[in-house]
């Protein structure tokens, strides 16, 4: 379906099924002989969504063999090691964040992501989650009757990044005269050009001098490459559609030319240092993803951290 302006969903529809997807990705790496990452809630939120393709995925139950395109660098294979690297990174951001003294968090369109619950924080930590009203709720029920608690002072903050979300973070008790730590892992794709921008600047003007900020972003195409990223997912994603998945991916995102991440925020007094996925599966001792002919690779995803001077 395609994406309109204020559109909503939840954890087994639209762009929320994407979170469910990241969630079996980070069951199934957390589950390896040789973890990167540890997140013990992953496997029990998706199978609380009850979507059957995520469901047998994390179970083991789904060859990915049958289901991926292998003629593409954009498979389902690639996405536990994928977002193994993504977690550590930014699980390692908020770990250097909080040693330097940042006491409040900010994890936007929180999804599924439960570091809330199993990180590390200091006492005296304040966090705040933002994402749809249902996904919150969900997420918040799930854990809750899972015997969960957070490990932290978490304020979740129900409300549509594309809607006022400044004042509503505000009204939780952000103090914007203090450092924040922030991420928006996994987003600005979900989020049209100039709200991307609005998104950056309404971070901008809660941060205090010394805040940080940790982003995932993908390189702009042109418009001939964008139609053959589109074809690209759609031929990828097949076979999964057949397997009983109904979300169209190459649908989800929004697409047309966006500001560099690291060169606005620059224009805006951050220093931004980027790292791509291609180097963080180096660092971490993974094998590469292989080249291929598409315009699209995980590869090719650059995260960056910045720091407001």
């Amino acid at each position: 379906m395609t994406r309109t302006d204020n559109d909503t969903w939840d954890l087994a529809t639209s762009v929320g099924a994407t979170a469910t997807m990241v969630a079996a990705a980070r069951a199934i790496a957390a589950n390896s002989t040789e973890p990167l990452i540890d997140d013990p809630f992953a496997e029990p939120l998706v199978r609380a969504v009850g979507l059957d393709f995520f469901t047998r995925w994390v179970s083991g139950d789904l060859d990915v063999a049958d289901i991926d395109n292998n003629e593409s660098g954009w498979r389902l294979a690639y996405l536990p090691d994928a977002l193994a690297v993504r977690t550590r990174y930014f699980d390692a951001f908020f770990a250097d964040a909080t040693r330097s003294g940042i006491r409040q968090a900010v994890i936007l369109a929180s999804g599924l992501d439960a570091r809330s619950y199993r990180l590390a924080w200091p006492a005296d930590m304040t966090v705040f989650e933002i994402d749809q009203p249902q996904v919150i709720e969900f997420k918040t029920a799930t854990l809750a009757d899972l015997g969960a608690t957070p490990r932290t002072d978490l304020r979740t903050v129900a409300i549509d990044l594309r809607h006022d979300w400044a004042a509503a973070i505000r009204d939780a008790g952000l103090d914007s005269t203090r450092p924040t730590a922030w991420i928006a892992e996994g987003l600005l794709g979900y989020l049209p050009p100039a709200a991307q921008d609005r998104l950056l600047d309404d971070i901008t003007a809660l941060s205090a001098e010394g805040s940080r900020l940790a982003v995932e972003a993908i390189p702009n195409m042109s418009d001939l490459n964008l139609g053959q990223a589109r074809d690209t997912m759609r031929a990828a994603t097949a076979k999964w559609r057949e397997h009983g998945i109904d979300v169209e991916f190459a649908d989800l995102g929004y697409h047309g030319e966006r500001h560099d991440v690291a060169a606005y925020l620059q224009q805006a007094g951050w220093r931004s240092v980027g790292t791509t996925a291609r180097q963080l599966f180096a660092d971490n001792g993974l094998n590469p993803i292989p080249e291929t002919g598409d315009s699209v690779s995980v590869a090719d995803t650059i995260y960056y951290t910045s720091t407001l001077r």
